[in-house]
Order: structure tokens, then C-alpha cells, then sequence
């Protein structure tokens, strides 16, 4: 009973929770507040179209670039001393990128912050590890740092409209110095500090051919899904799959490796990555959603964020109830159970039309979203209870460079499926008396489209955005109903990898058995 006992965790630990929490919600916040912030800074900076495609996509593509390397450090320097180093920089990039007086700078400071995120990322995970031993509440505290990312996402939009508001469009960087300087307060007092005892040394040709790998490859899809296939996209694409050869055949050599390939010769590890990955190919068709509303509900960005808040709360409840669920039943089954849901979500997504409104999207989104939560929750879960702790960081990097490509990967696919239907179902309804240049505009995408609109007299832009609209949610139905489909696929998946692993609450069992044999031999 002693045993158990002291791996439980007490108030120090959920203190410690409570401060690894909210990096982990400022983090995400920084990848979504800045579209609001874009058209300002735009006009103060005299941004062009190119910087501010890089201000606001250098900061995603420098912490999945990093996120392996990063893990790894951390495993071997200390999680606790890189997440205050970290936490330290992003807070000098913050007021860096604040105060910027020009694109460029801003840029460089975009990508600083970019650095010291994936510092604080896979080290808040990786910590959560440690601190709390027992299955159970290590479950539960995984569940408040994912419901925290997905509340700082969604909560971007909301905040940064709101402080636009009132204050200038550097102030949506300013809100990291208070949250960032009570890390590191009292980060030093409360986190322990933990490390591999026997990494090694950290491997710079593995860093520089993981860079290599991850950036061409997240940017390539990315802008195929933005562009359509293009020839120098998919050239980055096929680089950087290269590189990733290279990559793993350096890690399989080496004695200290960057990445420990063997993590995924456990059962467990190896499936519960996978299906996170391809949830996030699943969720790739959430963009057009979001596109959607703004477009053909013809909601404005902040609207549309107010909109999506209901689902994220949905998310958020899910992913805290699912490691309640999982203490009766099997991981494995829960996460199949809400990939089905989340696929009755996409279904009822696939069936909007141009006069739908909001009120088909949402219901969609919020039954997709409670679905989504235990493949999160669970999922981190189980990548953590089957590795040894000294490999903390490196899972954590695993499992959120997997979810970053699985986005990205999504997007693309789905993108592409999205693309390919609007331009087969526009080109037989885009009106007779449109010029050829206008036309090949418009064909392009429903962006491309409105902005043709205006280069042509009143009833033909009307025809144009009618024709492009109905297009763009055949568009919409398809690519969701796709997601649809992918998800019930990811159901069986999990039920077939996942089926023999025990609920919790067995497992806790498992564990005080054999606890109360020595005191009764002892008597």
C-alpha cells in the first residue's frame, strides 16, 4: 500500500500540471491569434503578400522541423532546464516580434519563436511522464495538456480579435510575457528535473537530415493543398522523403541516435502513433469546413472563430470524460467508438448545401469534435504508458510531429479532393459571357473566384459567385464525406491493433496484487 501510495500524485504535482498547462495553451493560441492580427500589421509593415505567407507559416514549419531534435535534447540536457530555457526565449521573441518594425523582422522573430516552441513542447509532455506515476492520473493529466492545445487554438481567433480591439496588433504577442515569466517563477520550484542517464551525445548530422526531411515535406504538402499540384511542390514533397530515408537508415547505425527506431518495435507505441497520424489525415477536410462558413456563409474570420468554440469545448469535455471511460473499458474500443462518432459528425458535414446556414455545420462539428476526444487523450496515453521514462522526450516529439503530419498530410489529400471536384463542377456553370482569363481565375478555387467577381459588371459577378459557391460545397460534401469514411476505416484499425490492451482501471489492479503477498508471507 506504501508503494502505491507514494505514486500518487499530490498537490505539488497538479500544481505542476497547472504550470506545464498554460505554455501548452499559449503555444497553440500563437499559431491561430496572428490571422486576425494579419491585416493590420500588414498596413504597418507594408507586408507583401509573400512575407505574409512566411510571418504566418515560419512559426509551424520551424516546431515540426525541431520537434524531434528538441525531444531529444531534452532527454538528454534535462526536460526541466530546456523547458526554462525555452520558456525564456519565447518570451524575448515575443516582445522581439511585438515591437518588430518591419516584415523581415518580424519574420526572424516568428521563426525564434517557432525554435523556443518546440523546446517547450515535447518538454511539458515528456514532464507530465514523470511527475505523475500512476496510469490513472498520468491519464488525466495527458487529458488537461491536450484539452488546453486544443482550447489555445481555438481560443486564438476570440482573444486576438478581442485585444485588436482595444490595443495595437503587437500586443497579441505580449500576452506570452505573463504566462511565460510564471514558468519561469515557478517552473525551477515545482517541476522535477529528469534525463536519460545514458543518452549519449546529441548527433548533428541526424538534426540537419531531420530538418531536411520534415520542412520540404510539410511545406510541399501545404502549399499543394493552397496551389494544387504543381511541379515544384511535389519536387519538395519527394525531397523531403528522401532525406527521410536517409534519416532512418543514420538511425538505425548509430549508438546514440536522435531517434530510437526501437521505440516502435513495441506493439503499442508503434499503433497508437499510427492512428494518431491518420486522425489527423482525417480531420484534413476541416479547413474547407472553416472556408465554408467564411465564404458561403459569408461569416467573418472572427465569427467563424466564435463559431468553431462550440466544438472545441465538445473536444475538450471528451478528451477530460474519455480517460474516465477507459478505467471500465478498453482503450482500444473507446477510441474506435469515437472515431465512429466522429465519422457521423463528417457525415452530417457532407450533407450542407449553399442554403444550410450554420446550423448543419455546427451540429457536425460538435458531434465530430466529441468524437475526436478520446483518439487525443488516449492515444498520448498509450504512447507514454508502453516506452521506458528515460525516452520520454523523444515519444512526446514522436507523437506531435506525427500529429503535425498527419495535418498536413490530410490537408493536402483532402485539399486536393476538394480542388478536384470544384474545378470539374464549375467548369460546365460558370457563366457563357465570362472573359477566358477571368474564367481560368475563377477555376482555380472559391478564393479565386470572389476575387474574379470583382473584375466583372454586376449580374455575370452574380452568376460567378452563385456557380462558384455551389461548386465549392459540392466541394465541401465530398471532402468530408471522405473523412467520413477514413474514420470508420480508423475505427477497425483500432479495435484490430489496440484490442488486447487492458482498461486502466486492470491495470491498477495488476499492480496493488501482488503488493499484499510479501506482508502476508511476512506474517
Amino acid at each position: 500500500m506504501d508503494v502505491n501510495a507514494q505514486a500518487k500524485a499530490g498537490t505539488r504535482e497538479w500544481l505542476a500540471l497547472a504550470i506545464l498547462a498554460l505554455p501548452t495553451l499559449l503555444l497553440s493560441l500563437d499559431m491561430s491569434v496572428l490571422y486576425l492580427a494579419l491585416p493590420h500589421l500588414s498596413s504597418q509593415l507594408g507586408a507583401t503578400l509573400t512575407q505574409q505567407l512566411w510571418i504566418t507559416d515560419i512559426y509551424g514549419f520551424v516546431i515540426g522541423g525541431l520537434l524531434v531534435t528538441m525531444g531529444r535534447l531534452g532527454d538528454l540536457v534535462g526536460r526541466r532546464r530546456l523547458l526554462i530555457i525555452g520558456a525564456a526565449a519565447f518570451t524575448a521573441a515575443s516582445v522581439l516580434a511585438a515591437y518588430s518594425t518591419s516584415a523581415e523582422m518580424l519574420i526572424i522573430a516568428r521563426a525564434l519563436l517557432g525554435v523556443a516552441g518546440a523546446t517547450i513542447m515535447p518538454s511539458t509532455m515528456s514532464l507530465l511522464m514523470n511527475i505523475f506515476k500512476d496510469p490513472k492520473q498520468m491519464g488525466t493529466a495527458l487529458s488537461v495538456w491536450m484539452a488546453c492545445f486544443m482550447g489555445g487554438v481555438a481560443l486564438g481567433p476570440v482573444i486576438g480579435g478581442a485585444m485588436l480591439e482595444n490595443f495595437w496588433w503587437g500586443s497579441v504577442f505580449l500576452l506570452a510575457v505573463p504566462i511565460m515569466g510564471l514558468l519561469l517563477a515557478t517552473g525551477p520550484v515545482l517541476l522535477p528535473e529528469h534525463r536519460d542517464p545514458n543518452g549519449g551525445r546529441l548527433d548533428l548530422p541526424s538534426v540537419a537530415l531531420s530538418l531536411a526531411a520534415i520542412l520540404p515535406f510539410v511545406y510541399g504538402l501545404k502549399e499543394l493543398a493552397k496551389h494544387g499540384w504543381q511541379l515544384w511542390y511535389v519536387v519538395a514533397v519527394v525531397a523531403g522523403l528522401a532525406f527521410a530515408v536517409a534519416f532512418v537508415r543514420r538511425q538505425r547505425k548509430l549508438e546514440s541516435p536522435l531517434l530510437d527506431l526501437r521505440l516502435f518495435k513495441q506493439p503499442i507505441f508503434r499503433a497508437a502513433v499510427s492512428i494518431m497520424v491518420l486522425g489527423g489525415v482525417v480531420n484534413g477536410s476541416f479547413f474547407l469546413v472553416s472556408m465554408f462558413l467564411q465564404t458561403v456563409v459569408g461569416l467573418s474570420p472572427l465569427t467563424t472563430g466564435l463559431w468553431v468554440v462550440p466544438s472545441t469545448a465538445a473536444t475538450i469535455a471528451s478528451v477530460l470524460l474519455s480517460p474516465m471511460v477507459a478505467r471500465k473499458l478498453r482503450p482500444g474500443y473507446v477510441i474506435a467508438a469515437g472515431l465512429v462518432i466522429m465519422a457521423i459528425g463528417y457525415f452530417v458535414l457532407s450533407q450542407v448545401d449553399t442554403s444550410s446556414g450554420v446550423g448543419v455545420v455546427l451540429a457536425g462539428l460538435v458531434i465530430g469534435s466529441i468524437g475526436a476526444g478520446p483518439m487525443g487523450a488516449l492515444g498520448n496515453a498509450l504512447i507514454f504508458g508502453s516506452i521506458p521514462p528515460e525516452q520520454a522526450g523523444s515519444a512526446s516529439a514522436v507523437s506531435e510531429t506525427g500529429g503535425e503530419l498527419g495535418i498536413a498530410l490530410g490537408i493536402a489529400t483532402l485539399g486536393s479532393i476538394g480542388t478536384a471536384v470544384y474545378s470539374v463542377q464549375i467548369a460546365g456553370t460558370l457563366p457563357p459571357s465570362l472573359p477566358p482569363a477571368v474564367a481560368d481565375t475563377a477555376g482555380e478555387g472559391i478564393a479565386g473566384a470572389i476575387n474574379a467577381a470583382g473584375q466583372v459588371a454586376g449580374p455575370v459577378a452574380t452568376d460567378l459567385l452563385a456557380a462558384a459557391r455551389e461548386a465549392f460545397t459540392t466541394s465541401v460534401s465530398v471532402a468530408t464525406g471522405v473523412s467520413a469514411v477514413l474514420a470508420l476505416a480508423l475505427a477497425v484499425v483500432a479495435v484490430i491493433t489496440l484490442r488486447k490492451v487492458p482498461p486502466t482501471g486492470q491495470g491498477e489492479e495488476a499492480e496493488q496484487a501482488p503488493t499484499e503477498e510479501p506482508e502476508s508471507a511476512n506474517v
